[in-house]
Formats: structure tokens, sequence, C-alpha cells
């Protein structure tokens, strides 16, 4: 690649700093710095070695580019206008922040093509890349670097390493070698309270050098010093950071260089010295044809090397192709699932014993991990706890990339970003595990997941104070409630090892929408008939157990291990001559989902409604209604064994019994 000549260069990026200032300044909201700042490394970027075609965006073997720092999206909006995006017309430049636009104030994966990922808190975009490097490593092992060979490039904020989740994001590329990951680190030195040095001093080179990085400094706004660091950078068997020393809102008469330019419009007067400082003449949303047409074939640049991807992947067997589209598309076949599925079912059926449901699990993944070559597992550092790895499932390492487990290490955080990165860069299905109280660490992703809605499964274990003696620190309690109030998210808290099988296989087939597993630690008993048809759980909620003996009295609601509490305390109540129901709630959402004569079925016309879990009540009462009982923890646990604290904070069939027929009685 040779240099851009300075003046056509120049009035590239002058293009994008104009588009920047008249976008913030029209809708009198945004961040004009960074695109201004940054612009001369998007140039070079998008200009001379991006790989990618608007005329195909979803091409698969485009690199990718990830804007970490997502509060300058225009400079990414003005980029896909300039590039030739068809979606980004000036009218949606012109609608900057406006609602229904397709250029929002962040950039958001769903709505606007081109955009890689939903970039919004600080430091997710570059954990996020980590799980797309993950992936075009792992596929290009496992279809061939002729149809697989991509980099991933990151535009990275002082903010976005700021953020913890950073570091886990970089010591993991790291320690994986990731040589396809690129971050360009926008170092201008400014955040919104001013001068970085209020609040820093972290030397970012030494800092990525450590954690196994190649690492360098340049001036951001020489294009060719920028382009001499990416080719290197492409030469290397590490992942890189080039530190990009820039100037914030470039061009600005007396805002340049300050933090009054970072998150506010620059004003008329600002803009008209910025105009006058960078030569650029055209009128507010112009862009001069000589530089529109140089952007323009910037964006075409690869277009034979699409076509001619494309001819490679015409050519594969006819076999081979299809499982390659397939995978790329995220069609997981209904029929696999189904078959799988069954075999499960089969194999229960044949040997029920009492399992933990992190234990099913692991039994489901044994017949699911060969059944789809897409699933891709791991653990934070808890794979023997977790039981997400089963026999035979080779580690993913840099000797090893076609391997399909990976070590997270104690990176909970970084562990559900790159599993974020991993679904959006196409090809895989990725899963992994952690302790359900641990989700804290994961809920700013698991929140990208499903306002992306992509499908990454969280097996979190450990799931109440049936855990025991760890205590209060690892007993999870409101974090039910807490993942279940995100919208779009699927929270599954199966009884037993059917309705484990069953879940996993909803969360496999919910191309849209991100799943947790809550699942225990200790054994439960198989409450189901492995042998009866289809998937009970799909409905989100079934009653389990009829009442016997009459009409039902009594509904017993219940999720994963109080289901067993709730069918004991069934079974007091039949002695006491009450007939009760019992209602397994394995999940919320997909209840909510189901027709309005479904789930009036599933609540029975019982008088005395009762729900049973060891977590907090909030978010029962939308199933069960407010003047029902409820069974539960009212605060944190505590250390002991599993069996002491459930008799300690009185969740026992015996009392579930007593309150039921207590309401009965009262009337």
């Amino acid at each position: 690649m040779s240099p851009l000549a300075h003046p056509e260069h120049d009035r590239m990026a002058n293009a994008v700093r104009a588009l920047a200032m008249d976008a913030v300044e029209k809708a009198k909201s945004g961040h004009p710095g960074l695109p201004m700042g940054a612009a001369d490394i998007a140039t070079v970027l998008f200009g001379r070695v991006l790989k990618f075609d608007p005329a195909d965006p979803h091409w698969f073997d485009r690199d990718r580019f990830v804007l970490s720092a997502g509060h300058g999206s225009m400079l990414l909006y003005a980029l896909l206008h300039l590039t030739g995006f068809p979606q980004m017309t000036m009218a949606e430049i012109e609608r900057f922040r406006q609602l229904g636009s397709r250029t929002p104030g962040h950039p958001e994966a769903e709505m606007t093509e081109g955009v890689e990922t939903t970039t919004g808190p600080l430091g997710q975009g570059i954990a996020t890349a980590v799980g797309m490097a993950i992936a075009e490593r792992h596929l290009a092992a496992t279809f061939g670097s002729d149809l697989v060979d991509h980099r991933t490039y990151v535009l990275a904020s002082d903010g976005d390493l700021m953020e913890g989740i950073s570091q886990e994001a970089i010591a993991l590329a790291g320690h994986l070698k990731l040589s396809k990951l690129i971050v360009l680190f926008d170092d201008n030195g400014i955040s919104i309270d001013g001068p970085l040095r209020l609040a820093d001093s972290v030397d970012q080179v030494k800092r990525f050098e450590a954690c196994g990085w190649a690492a360098c400094r340049v001036d951001g706004h020489d294009p060719a010093a920028i382009l001499a660091a990416i080719e290197a950078a492409q030469q290397s068997d590490r992942p890189s950071l080039i530190a990009c020393k820039t100037t914030i809102a470039f061009g600005a008469p007396t805002k340049a260089g300050s933090e009054k330019s970072h998150g506010a419009p620059l004003g008329p007067e600002e803009i008209a010295g910025a105009r006058r400082a960078l030569g650029w003449t055209a009128p507010p949303f112009v862009i001069p044809d000589d530089v529109l047409a140089a952007w323009r074939a910037a964006g075409a640049r690869s277009r034979e090397v699409r076509t001619a991807w494309q001819a490679r992947l015409a050519a594969r067997p006819a076999e081979e192709r299809g499982e390659f589209e397939r995978r790329a598309a995220g069609l997981v076949p209904a029929e696999r699932l189904d078959a799988a599925l069954a075999t499960i079912k089969q194999r229960l059926a044949a040997d029920p014993k009492d399992r933990a449901t992190r234990a099913s699990s692991e039994f489901a993944l044994e017949t699911l991990v060969p059944t789809l070559p897409e699933l891709i597992g791991g653990s934070a550092d808890l794979t023997g706890s977790n039981n997400t790895r089963p026999k035979g499932m080779p580690a993913f390492s840099p000797e090893t990339p076609a391997g399909r487990f990976i070590h997270y290490g104690i990176r909970e955080h970084g562990m559900a970003a790159a599993m974020n990165g991993m679904a959006l860069h196409g090809g895989v299905v990725p899963y992994s595990g952690t302790f359900l109280v641990f989700s804290d660490y994961c809920r700013p992703s698991i929140r990208l997941a499903a306002l992306m809605g992509r499908r990454v499964v969280h097996v979190m274990t450990h799931d109440s104070i049936g855990l025991g003696e760890d205590g209060p620190t690892h007993q999870p309690v409101e974090h039910l409630a807490a993942l279940r109030a995100i919208p779009n998210l699927m929270v599954f808290r199966p009884c037993d090892a059917v309705e484990t099988a069953e879940c996993w296989a909803l969360a496999l087939a919910a191309a849209h929408r991100p799943s947790v597993l809550a699942l225990s630690r200790q054994n439960l008993p198989q409450l189901r008939d492995a042998t009866a048809p289809g998937n009970a759980c799909a409905d989100g909620a079934y009653e389990l157990l009829p009442a016997e003996g009459g009409d039902a009295q009594v509904s017993l609601f219940a999720s994963g291990s109080e289901v067993a509490i709730a069918a004991a305390a069934r079974r007091l109540l039949a002695e006491r001559g009450i007939a009760a129901r019992v209602v397994s709630v394995p999940c919320f959402e997909l209840f909510f989902d189901a027709p309005q004569e479904r789930r009036q079925a599933v609540l029975g016309t019982a008088p005395v409604r009762v729900a049973v879990e060891a977590a907090i009540r909030q978010g029962w009462d939308a199933i069960v209604g407010s003047d029902a009982a409820f069974v539960g923890m009212t605060g944190f646990g505590a250390s002991a064994p599993a069996p002491d604290l459930y008799r300690h904070f009185g969740i026992t069939p015996e009392r579930v019994a007593e309150i039921a027929a207590e309401r009965l009685r009262q009337g």
C-alpha cells in the first residue's frame, strides 16, 4: 500500500470533520471532538486498509471495525456515508440523534448496516472485539484461510482503556496471541473533566506490552506514519496497539485540545473558524464532488477481493459449502436440535437419578456439542464447578485454534463481552460458565447482548442458598430478579435433568435472544417423565403435577430446586385432604410471551396460590398476583450446609403446606 498524498488525504479527512461538526451542531447534541481528532486515523484505515464492501455489508470475510469510543459515533456515520453504504444517506446524517434515524447517539448494531457492534458503555467495544478475533481464528482453523482471513480493528479512547473490562480483554487477547486484532488508540489526553492527568498516568504502551501485545506510538495526524504502523501490526504474531497522538477537535480555533469540545456542539462561530483553518469551503452537509469520488473509490476498493472470495466459496464441495453458509447465517437446524433433545431424554429415561442441574447441563452438552459444531464453550476458571466442558472437548489456544473450549480465566466481564463479539462475528454460538452471583460482573455485557438480540448462552451455576457453606457472598438472592428485569433476556431455572435439556434446546433455538441457565449445585430428583414428547418448557410454565381427588384448591408455583419442595408440599397437603397442583415455572419470559389462554390455563382456578423460590419475591407477582403467598428469601443467606439453610430460612415442604392450608382456612 502506498501512502496517500497529503492534500488528497487532508480533504478526505476534513470531509469527516465537517460532517461531524455539522451533524452535532444541527442536533444540538453530540461529541464532535473525537471525530475531528481521529479523522486522520479513520481516513487511513477506511481509505487504504480496511477490507469491506458497502455493496455487501454482511460479506463474511470482511474486516471488522469496532468504534469502541461509541460517543464519537459521527466518525463512523460519516465514514459509512462517504464510502457508499446505501442506508447511510445524507438525510440520515442530517437526522443525527433524532427519533427513528439510523444515526443514534451511540452506534447500534441492529439499527445501522456497517455498525458491527453496539458501543455505548466505554470498554465494551474493545472487549467485544476480542471475541470477534477469537471467532475469526477458530473459523480459519476450521474452514481454512481461503474462506476466513480477516482482521478486527478497534478505535479506542482513553475512557475505554481506563474501564476495568479493558484489562480483562487485553490480557486475554495477549495470552491467546490474537495477532489479527489491531487497536488504534486515540491518544488525545482529554476526558470530560479536563486533561487526562487529573485522573490517570498509565503508560498504555507499556501496559499493553506487559499483556503480550506489540505496541508503538505514532503521530495521529501523520497519515504515512499511521499507515506504516498498521502495516507493521499486520505482520506481527501478537495483537497490536498503535497509540496515535491526536488533538481532540483538530482544526477548531479555540476548542481544539480542550474538554469543551468533547461532548457539546462547537457553536456556529467555532465551526466557521474551523472551516477557515481547515480550508473547507463547502456549505454544511455538502461534500465536494472530487472528495466524494475519492471516498467512493475507497469504498469500492475491495469489491474484486469480495467477488474472488465468493468464487472460492462457490468452488467448495456442496456439503462443505452448505455447512459454512449455514453457520455463517446463524442457522441452528430445528431437526438437529429435536433429534439431540430426543437422544438426551432417551438417556435420561434409561438412567433416571438425582442430579444437580449443573451436572444435568453437562449431560446435555455431551450430546449437543458433537451435534452442533458451532458451539464454543468456556468458563471463568470454574470449569469443574460449572460443568461446561464435556469429555473430549479440546481447548482453544494459540497452538490449537480449532479447539472449542476457552479458558477465560477469572475474567467474567471480559468473558461475557467476548461472547457477544463471537456471536456478532457469526459462525459460532458461544456459551460459558460462572456462578450466578457473579452475573453482577457480567451484567453490562448481558444487557448489550439482549439489546443487540444476540444468541449467547450463560451457564450460571450455584444458583441459590443451596450452594451452602460458601455463604452469603456467594449465594445469589436478588440476581434472578435483576436478570429477569433485562428486556429480551431469557432466564431459565430448570427443576431437573429433563427440564435442563429442554431449556438448552430453547436457548439454542432462540436466534435473537441471549439466555441464562441458572443451575443448582445440589442434587435434585428427576421429577419429569423423560419419555413424554415435546418440550414442556416452551411456554415458560406448565402443570407438572395435577391435583388429585377433585378440583385444585391450591396451586403451588416454583422454579428450579424449589419445584421438588413444592412437590413434597403437595403430598403433605394431600394427607390433610387438600387437593394441590404443582406448576413448574422454568422461564418467566417465555410464560409472558405465551398466548393469554395458555397462560390462564397454567395459572388455573385454585383460590390459593403460593410461589416458592429461594430468592427474593420481586417479579413473581406478575405471575401469581400480589395477593398470593410467597416462600423464599427476604435478605441475604448464611454459611452452612444447604439442608440447614433451607430449614433456617423456612423454605421447606412443611412451611409451604402450612402457609397454603392457612390461606385456605382464611378463605
